[in-house]
């Protein structure tokens, strides 16, 4: 019971930390880093362990799914270069530099370790920079590229994690030995991903009962990937691309009535991993230091501080390069996107180069590297130290860069919107009986309130949709107050008013009008 009780006051603690984020406009994983680290120190702090086999895929399968499902691969497809350049190039240079940086200051480390080091440090995580950058409404195309880079620099920097963790584990590394299970297993992957994504996408939709089917997803996510790891393919690839094929799929076949709840319960738990990693990684960070000795200690801290300089320099260096390239083609060439979308500057790419915090793939990884495995230690350590030197150096500072900037692409993002409800709104009236009748003009009458544009403060209807928004809150209030009413003077029991109060809530969640005013406020 004492283990429980000191799980769920981490929890509580990890809440607490993130609102506070919030209230000061901080990346919430900055806070829930110093923290962690503070309460490793605290007496009688909570000693926490989990198999190092099952963190990868408790904390990192999840994510990955979340990442995949809403990922979109037109805006992969518009900025291939820049993810390319950032996926596969920033992440070898990275890892190579690290590696070639821990062996100098560490010759005792195998070249194997040095590279997994490398590997788990490499992937930049886009919750921490996305939580900054939304807010403030940055270019969609900024947004696209660092979330697509969190999305595929998982797959390709775990990749060169597996190899070299495997490395350590044969002895040695060859690359005629493993590039035919590299290969094999990228490709199996690839496969692999899809057709589980159709399978679990074919059983869910036989599921009628909402909680079970939530469960179910969860089950999927986390199955799909110790699955890929039991039969030698790459868990990270085959997860994202299992994603993926749900998010082309699930919304033509999963009803409304079962994605609200399921999309809000994910939030939730992804929300609940991403806090819960980096409190349990401040907790790893005491037996590290306290056990070591004066000498070692100093040499770890020395690793960890080169090795964030080597991964923040490294980043900008290819970024800032691959960007004059850019700017220097459009210049020549001229810039012809295939649809409106923010011109490469300097700026943007400044921003995307210090948009490189660190986060949970880091965390996970350094986790589960196996007991025994060389300098295992320092490793973890170094991995803390680059998380929150990264979320703290970049993280605190990268809305300052942005408001400084001042970039601006014209949201194209609210234009695709607009033209999707005028779009939207033309189908279903077609389909309305061509007959006029009043029940035919109430429900075109509705469809155009909530499809057209009533609810956007620049519109034409701007006027119309607040007197309309403000009377339909002040009825659904009404009628909560007479439900609760009812029910306090006992003309109604629970089972009933729980049933009208559901309905009230359903009524107040798919309010158009209140949904873009709460999306503004975000």
């Amino acid at each position: 019971m004492a283990a429980f009780e000191q799980v769920l006051l981490l929890f509580l603690a990890a809440v607490v930390l993130a609102a506070a984020a919030r209230r000061v406009g901080a990346p919430y994983p900055v806070f829930l880093a110093i923290g962690g680290a503070l309460l490793a120190f605290v007496p009688g702090a909570p000693q926490l362990s989990l198999p190092p086999e099952l963190v990868l895929a408790l904390f990192v399968a999840p994510v990955l799914v979340d990442a995949g499902f809403d990922a979109s691969l037109r805006d992969l497809r518009d900025n291939w270069g820049p993810l390319l350049g950032l996926v596969v190039v920033a992440i070898g240079l990275t890892t190579a530099a690290v590696a070639l940086v821990v062996h100098a200051l560490a010759p005792g480390v195998p070249w194997a370790a040095a590279v997994a080091l490398g590997a788990l440090v490499a992937p930049p995580d886009a919750v921490a920079a996305t939580a900054v950058l939304r807010p403030l409404r940055p270019p969609q195309r900024l947004l696209s590229v660092l979330e697509g880079e969190s999305l595929l620099n998982d797959a390709s920097a775990l990749l060169i994690y597996r190899l070299a963790v495997g490395a350590v584990a044969a002895g040695g590394f060859s690359v005629q030995a493993v590039a035919p299970t590299f290969l094999l297993g990228v490709a199996g992957s690839l496969v692999a991903g899809p057709v589980l994504g159709w399978l679990v996408q074919r059983a869910l939709e036989r599921v009628q009962h909402i909680p079970t089917s939530i469960i179910l997803t969860f089950l999927g996510a986390i199955g799909v990937w110790l699955f890929a790891e039991r039969v030698g393919l790459s868990g990270v690839l085959t997860t994202v691309c299992f994603a993926m094929t749900l998010s082309r799929t699930a919304p033509a076949r999963v009803p409304a009535r079962v994605r609200l709840p399921t999309n809000a319960v994910w939030a939730t738990v992804v929300f609940a991993l991403n806090i819960f990693a980096f409190i349990f990684i401040g907790l790893q960070i005491r037996p590290i230091l306290v056990e070591l000795a004066p000498a070692l200690r100093e040499q770890y801290l020395t690793v960890g501080a080169a090795v964030l300089a080597t991964v923040i320099g490294v980043r900008i260096a290819w970024q800032m390069s691959f960007n004059a390239v850019l700017r220097w083609r459009d210049r020549r060439f001229g810039f012809r996107p295939p649809r409106p979308m923010l011109q490469p500057t300097a700026g943007s790419g400044l921003v995307i180069a210090w948009a490189g915090m660190r986060g949970i793939v880091t965390l996970a990884a350094a986790l589960a590297l196996p007991e025994g495995f060389p300098a295992r230690d320092m490793i973890v350590l170094t991995a803390f130290l680059v998380v929150l030197g990264t979320l703290l150096l970049q993280g605190l500072t990268l809305r300052p860069l942005l408001c400084a900037l001042k970039l601006d692409d014209g949201d194209p993002v609210a234009h695709e919107e607009r033209l999707a409800r005028e779009r939207l709104l033309q189908a279903a009236c077609r389909h309305l009986p061509a007959g006029g009748s009043p029940a035919v003009d109430l429900v075109r009458h509705e469809l155009t309130i909530r499809l057209g544009q009533m609810h956007l403060r620049d519109g034409p209807n701007a006027a119309f949709g607040a007197e309309c928004d403000t009377a339909y809150r002040s009825a659904l209030r009404a009628a909560r107050a007479a439900l609760l009413t009812l029910r306090q003077s006992g003309e109604i029991g629970d089972d009933a008013f729980h049933r009208l109060e559901n309905d009230l809530d359903w009524m107040e969640v798919s309010d158009p009008l209140r949904a873009a005013n709460a999306d503004a406020t975000e």
